[in-house]
């Protein structure tokens, strides 16, 4: 049964929140994160990301960098941006993006619960891009960007989550995307409640933040080693924990940069043999599964997976994935792509920038074709990770998302 606990959280003084509040460290390359930062001294960007503070040729890894983001953690403390809570709370986090709200539970996963499979994975994770996150944690002594998590629907929880809201925000603001943003601090005498209700919950699944979860539970290992503390605060992650219900995934969208020395008809002639083709006006959405929108030489068509396609994935969980039908059927025979992670001919585009980003990269010359896919769905995430399997490459894409320097965990 999953542990999740309530803590002393640092915060943001409520006047200082929405200077502070930054999308997570992972959405920006180096280049984008400079220029995010600029006139933003307070943005904990400039945290998460140090090597922003220095010049472009500065080494991002380095102790200095660490040493940097330390520092600035303990400036903005000193100057009384931040303040910890006297005593353990959970709290309550609200994202509404185009009039649809989501609200999760603010509160400590436990290292534990990932080592023994409580808490459940769908992605591999990739050492160099845990080590950055492990010397960022271990230098700061904080875990400073929360892990998003999901459960199965769970009525009681959503019982105590509307309780809660009906009090007055602590916080309340909209960011920069247009996003607002609530945070509420759950009523004292609720904490064993939402306990015991986690209690009940049998599994715990990571719906983002795979390489900041491994990296969290490798710092708690590592420490282990040193001093054997089951108290400590480096056995728990920082997280915030949705009901299945509340969470929208959106498609992860592909282009392609080439044809594979194929014309047009000859691309449309091999996927016909296994989907029924038809032209139509551009969707913003494809609604149904098994089938994809694709861009191809200023014509959009509708892509519909024949039944022995279907057939033949129908019993297995990955390979029903419309990502994985694509990948099979279209993209690895077709277009010669046989390994999505490495083969730079195709570019993904998370499904909040829609048709029309695919559609104005293919007429600026980025890209041949581009497919519009299906989302995949919160089930079959969940039926990935209950099989202990991974995900395709670029499978989902969560939006809104959850802001780092709201919440900190120090460990």
């Amino acid at each position: 049964m999953a542990i999740v606990k309530s803590f002393k959280c640092v915060r943001p003084l409520e006047s200082m929140v929405e200077q502070v509040a930054s999308l997570p460290y992972d959405v920006y390359d180096r280049k984008e994160a400079k220029a995010a930062v600029a006139n933003k001294p307070y943005a904990f960007l400039n945290i998460d990301r140090p090597e922003t503070a220095f010049d472009d040729d500065f080494d991002m890894y380095s102790k200095e960098a660490y040493k940097y983001a330390r520092d600035l953690y303990a400036e903005f403390k000193d100057k009384g941006i931040y303040e910890k809570d006297n005593t353990d709370s959970y709290y309550l986090y609200e994202l509404t993006m185009n009039g649809t709200s989501q609200v999760g539970i603010v509160g400590l996963a436990s290292v534990d619960d990932y080592l023994n499979d409580i808490i459940k994975k769908h992605e591999n994770t990739r050492e160099e891009k845990e080590i950055d996150r492990i010397n960022h944690v271990d230098t700061l002594n904080a875990q400073t960007g929360p892990i998003f998590l999901a459960y199965r629907a769970n009525d009681a929880l959503q019982k105590i989550i509307s309780q809660n809201t009906h009090n007055e925000p602590i916080y309340d603001f909209v960011s920069e995307d247009k996003i607002r943003h609530r945070v509420w601090k759950a009523d004292r005498e609720y904490n064993k409640k939402i306990a015991d209700c986690f209690q009940n919950i049998s599994k715990l699944y990571i719906a983002d933040g795979h390489h900041r979860a491994a990296s969290a539970v490798k710092v708690a290992l590592r420490r282990r080693k040193n001093e054997n503390d089951k108290d400590a605060g480096y056995n728990y992650f920082l997280s915030v924990i949705f009901d299945e219900r509340q969470l929208h995934i959106l498609p992860y969208n592909r282009i392609v940069l080439d044809l594979n020395n194929k014309n047009c008809d000859e691309i449309l002639e091999s996927i016909s043999k296994n989907f029924d083709i038809t032209e139509c006006p551009i969707l913003e959405e494809i609604k149904d599964r098994h089938e994809f929108g694709m861009l191809l030489e200023d014509k959009f068509f509708l892509c519909r997976a024949k039944n022995i396609v279907k057939d033949s994935v129908k019993d297995d969980t990955i390979k029903s994935l419309d990502v994985s039908i694509l990948q099979d059927f279209v993209l690895k025979p077709i277009f010669d792509i046989k390994d999505p992670r490495t083969d730079n001919r195709i570019r993904f585009a998370g499904g909040i920038r829609g048709v029309g980003f695919l559609k104005s990269e293919l007429e600026c010359g980025r890209g041949k074709a581009a497919f519009l896919m299906h989302p995949t769905s919160m089930q079959e995430l969940f039926a990935v990770a209950d099989e202990n399997k991974l995900m395709p490459p670029k499978s989902t894409w969560f939006e809104p998302k959850l802001r780092s320097g709201i919440f900190i965990h120090e460990i």
